[in-house]
């Protein structure tokens, strides 16, 4: 059984840095492409960064620059390094994680079939 769980979530003014992991029992991650996304309610759920197989980064336009996700291969654990947070970042964060998959985008979400529960950003102004 495959379980991934996210922790780190909280409230922080706006200019501040958060970090978010993500654990994983049941695969490893290093043998998987993953991903962070984030979703407020009535909204789709929106691709922030991702790694893939081989260490390569893709991170969504509005995070660049302070946004930045690594693997921890010994401890099987994703993080999501938040920095210079602002309100628009506020949402439920999720970790994802899925076979390679000739030609997917990286921030679509089908193509991640294990997910965390997420855990609640919230950057106040």
């Amino acid at each position: 059984q495959v379980l991934l769980v996210e922790s780190g979530g909280g409230a922080v003014e706006a200019g501040g840095s958060l970090r978010l992991s993500c654990a994983a029992s049941g695969l490893r991650f290093d043998q998987y492409n993953l991903g962070w996304f984030r979703q407020v309610p009535g909204k789709e759920r929106e691709g922030v960064a991702a790694r893939d197989m081989a260490g390569s980064t893709n991170y969504a336009d509005s995070v660049k620059g302070r946004f930045t996700a690594s693997l921890d291969v010994g401890k099987d654990t994703l993080t999501l390094a938040m920095n210079n947070l602002k309100p628009e970042d506020s949402g439920t964060y999720y970790c994802a994680a899925g076979p390679w998959e000739a030609g997917a985008s990286w921030h679509s979400p089908p193509r991640y079939p294990y997910w965390g529960q997420g855990t609640p950003v919230t950057v106040h102004s």
